[in-house]
């Protein structure tokens, strides 16, 4: 044999070997959306957080790519066992290439553990803990769209620095709720503010009551709900049954969703101030991705996590198109090393830590004669930079940090 032809033909060995080594498996990526489709977050993530997947595969234009792409979904029930058998089952025996969502964070700190078990992606949009970036990070997880420490840090500093500064917490007693508390605590105390007392209630309790009662002897001037969704709403509605806010004290909705306003409408919502990292009527893009939103889902528009879902999505997609792999590790790291750019969060890029950079919004829910379309519920106060948006890197404790 000829050196030139040995020559050649190992040039082809290699070429084949290459292409061996980064590939999609089964010429399919398979993404799950795993979140709660049937309770008190449904209309905050639920369907939506499907469409909003599905909008960014029709976006990143999989089909004219020559790149296949399958969205499944399922209710974990907010139950972490749950939760953990659907993340199993479809790593295990459906080939799904990545999880995306997963509201309630005792969920999503188990399909956190799991995915890395099993060298998977998690991009998670739903789930608020800080601890998914600070002592539970993952080389394979990253955090979208925003967590506790960002929500104590806009809202609870904004309503000390306003004069707020005695707190009483109610809390939902899971995973969530805990952090939640803690990381706003620790910015009212920093602030000089002071703690009263707290109390934590069941996820997805109907009757607020005895909590609020507990809240309103304490005199506190801001009552801290650390919960969410219908937990949320339905202690609002209580508190004015109650007549909490009329007697003088105020409540800080430390995680409110659109979807919260919607329901509890703007006679009762109005004023409420509270963080967020998007909003859908806040320019042309987000507005024209709002709009197509709420025709593919019943109306409703975009919630912050619906928008985590879209664009973490097409960031994702962007990076296996550049890897040619659905490795899930490797495309992780992809996705760290490539700057973010979307229309929805716009220009932004991703920690070592899995903590996903960009800007958040302090906003205030508009008085109803302020609003002048549907679902026209938000003005913006102030615009918290990303560099402040979130928690130092090097304060979170993880351990992917150097």
């Amino acid at each position: 044999m000829s050196l030139k032809l040995e020559l050649c033909m190992g040039a082809v060995a290699a070429l084949f070997a290459g292409a061996a080594g980064a590939q999609i498996s089964g010429n399919l990526v398979k993404i799950g959306v795993l979140n709660d489709q049937s309770s008190l977050y449904a209309d905050l993530t639920g369907q939506g957080s499907v469409v909003a997947a599905r909008m960014a595969v029709e976006d990143f234009a999989a089909d004219k790519k020559g790149m296949k792409v399958e969205i499944v979904f399922a209710d974990h029930q907010n139950k972490a066992d749950v939760g953990s058998s659907v993340a199993r089952k479809w790593y295990d025996a459906e080939n799904v290439d990545l999880i995306v969502d997963v509201p309630n964070s005792a969920v999503a700190l188990a399909v956190n553990q799991i995915t890395r078990d099993k060298a998977k992606a998690f991009i998670v949009s739903g789930a608020a803990t800080s601890d998914l970036t600070g002592k539970a990070c993952s080389p394979n997880t990253i955090h979208w769209t925003y967590d506790t420490w960002m929500l104590a840090n806009g809202t609870g500093n904004a309503i000390v620095k306003t004069g707020g500064n005695s707190w009483f917490f109610l809390t939902a007693d899971y995973a969530f709720g805990h952090a939640l508390e803690r990381d706003t605590e620790q910015v009212v105390l920093k602030s000089g503010g002071k703690v009263l007392g707290k109390v934590r209630h069941p996820l997805n309790t109907q009757d607020f009551s005895s909590f609020l009662l507990q809240a309103q002897s304490s005199k506190a001037k801001i009552i801290g709900l650390a919960n969410a969704g219908g937990d949320t709403t339905n202690s609002i509605k209580q508190a004015a049954e109650f007549g909490i806010v009329k007697a003088g004290q105020n409540l800080a909705g430390l995680l409110v969703f659109l979807t919260d306003v919607h329901g509890l409408g703007l006679n009762n919502a109005q004023g409420l101030i509270f963080t967020e990292t998007f909003y859908w009527d806040l320019n042309d893009s987000t507005r024209a991705f709002g709009k197509r939103f709420a025709q593919a889902n019943r109306g409703i528009h975009p919630t912050m996590i619906h928008a985590g879902v879209y664009a973490g999505v097409l960031h994702y997609l962007k990076a296996v198109e550049a890897l040619k792999s659905d490795d899930g590790t490797k495309v992780i790291a992809k996705m760290k090393d490539t700057p973010t750019d979307d229309p929805l969060f716009g220009k932004g890029r991703i920690r070592a830590d899995g903590r996903k950079l960009h800007d958040a919004y302090l906003v205030e829910v508009k008085k109803p004669a302020e609003s002048k379309y549907p679902w026209d519920y938000y003005k913006i106060r102030a615009t918290i930079p990303a560099n402040e948006a979130f928690r130092p890197e090097k304060d979170g404790g993880c351990s992917l940090v150097k």
